[in-house]
């Protein structure tokens, strides 16, 4: 006989893989490799940043992160691989050149706005619910 630290509840899935319907795009392990590859701080930032500013060049990414280019450039890739990042080639050539333009997919806004960014955001309000210094105790303000 099992705990209830042991147990599953009754409407959770034995596999958690179980979780996605038949039909998902993507697998569990895919799913886990996106959670992974936004864990890290400096792809965090990349997603965070083009989620935020629509589409960015390499360049503009380096100078806003202070990141250096075989670095960013890495990260980018590792994002790309996962699918929660785009690229986008400009097809014709102006007095600067050829850009390279990056933008999050729909999967890195809903993975960040959905997770990281509103455990964040939520940081606010733990921040007032354990305020020490704060208390709704009426007997202990007395």
């Amino acid at each position: 006989m099992g705990t209830k630290h042991t147990r599953i509840d009754a409407d959770a899935p034995e596999d958690p893989a179980d979780l996605l319907p038949d039909s998902s795009v993507l697998s569990l392990e895919e799913y886990l490799e996106m959670q992974a590859a936004i864990g890290n701080r400096t792809r965090f930032e990349i997603v965070y940043r083009l989620s935020h500013a629509a589409e960015l060049t390499p360049t503009e990414l380096e100078a806003a992160m202070e990141v250096d280019d075989s670095t960013l450039h890495y990260h980018l890739n590792k994002l790309r691989d996962v699918g929660l990042i785009e690229k986008r080639a400009r097809t014709e050539r102006d007095s600067d050149g050829l850009y390279t333009y990056y933008r999050a997919t729909v999967l890195g806004d809903v993975i960040l706005e959905h997770g990281l960014e509103e455990l964040l955001r939520r940081e606010w309000a733990f921040e007032e619910a354990y305020d020490s210094d704060r208390t709704t105790d009426k007997s202990a303000r007395d």
